[in-house]
């Protein structure tokens, strides 16, 4: 195989594949939050800044 042909190759793998998997990833990521186990570290996460270190 020539250097012409993997680069042809690679590009082809990252133009259809390559574009399916970072869909794939970016949905994950932006669902990832929303899941209905995460509701209380989502909670504890947004007040952090107001918690006082002598609230306990």
């Amino acid at each position: 195989m020539s250097d012409h042909s993997i680069y042809d190759m690679l590009r082809h793998l990252a133009d259809s594949w390559g574009l399916l998997i970072m869909m794939l990833a970016f949905l994950v990521l932006v669902a990832w939050p929303f899941r209905p186990g995460a509701r209380a570290k989502n909670e504890e996460a947004a007040t952090m800044i107001f918690k006082d270190e002598n609230d306990g």
